[in-house]
């Protein structure tokens, strides 16, 4: 009798473990799109970003790249934010591996409405992500936040301090540096800041292996942006 509970034992054991196992799902890679919704960001604008972002993960180019991969499948998050307290996670941890489960996600980055109007907290928005990734389920030997934005860092927590933390963790945060062709007019310095808003997100935001930078020239080319940057993230390009 008791040799046979103990036989139970072991095999409940390794049914958890099995199922451990089984929770922790390989994909290619663990992404976090971080996008910004400060008050620089209008309404048009914020259209066009959330409609490329959906337009993104479903285009067949992304899908390919997808089906490329050694698992043929990522994780996403989908996180806005803004000031100091204001990142949202508006489509939660899911994995795209069709056209299907692209769709399922576009939808609710259609659909959601706006999470905030507030500051820039380029560091809050990091370390905010940086907490996603951290309760992500997943098995992946690479971990990405994508920073998309108009201007520069004013308010919060070092954008540098919170990037290079992000890096000791093993975490890539590659950026798209969204181009105004006006200056904001209350802080000019936001929107085009000395060398460039390119040079700002170069050496202030992004970081880590394979890190990049993709200049978006308005939001109406953002959609081809994100394409592009999806492809070199889940390939891996250089």
């Amino acid at each position: 009798m008791k040799l046979r509970i103990r036989g139970l034992v072991v095999l409940l054991a390794l049914s958890l473990t099995g199922a451990g196992v089984r929770a922790a799902e390989r994909v290619d890679v663990v992404l976090v799109l971080a996008a910004d919704v400060s008050r620089s960001v209008d309404e048009e604008e914020f259209r066009l970003q959330r409609d490329g972002i959906a337009t993104a993960l479903t285009d067949p180019r992304v899908l390919n790249a997808i089906r490329s991969g050694l698992h043929r499948a990522i994780a996403v998050s989908f996180v806005e934010w803004s000031g100091v307290g204001q990142q949202l996670v508006v489509a939660d941890w899911a994995v795209v591996r069709d056209l299907a489960s692209a769709q399922a996600v576009a939808r609710i980055v259609r659909s959601a409405p706006r999470s905030y109007y507030g500051s820039t907290a380029i560091g809050s928005a990091i370390d905010f992500s940086m907490r996603q990734l951290a309760r992500a389920k997943f098995e992946a030997e690479r971990q990405v936040i994508d920073v998309s934005g108009d201007g520069t860092n004013v308010s919060g927590p070092s954008v540098a301090a919170a990037r290079d933390a992000a890096v000791e963790a093993g975490i890539a945060i590659n950026g798209l540096a969204i181009l105004s062709a006006v200056p904001n007019p209350f802080n000019p310095d936001h929107t085009h800041p000395p060398g460039g808003l390119e040079e700002y997100y170069r050496k202030n935001v992004t970081g880590g292996v394979g890190s990049f930078v993709i200049v978006v020239e308005g939001f109406q080319t953002f959609a081809d942006a994100m394409i592009n940057k999806l492809i070199r993230e889940i390939a891996a390009l250089p």
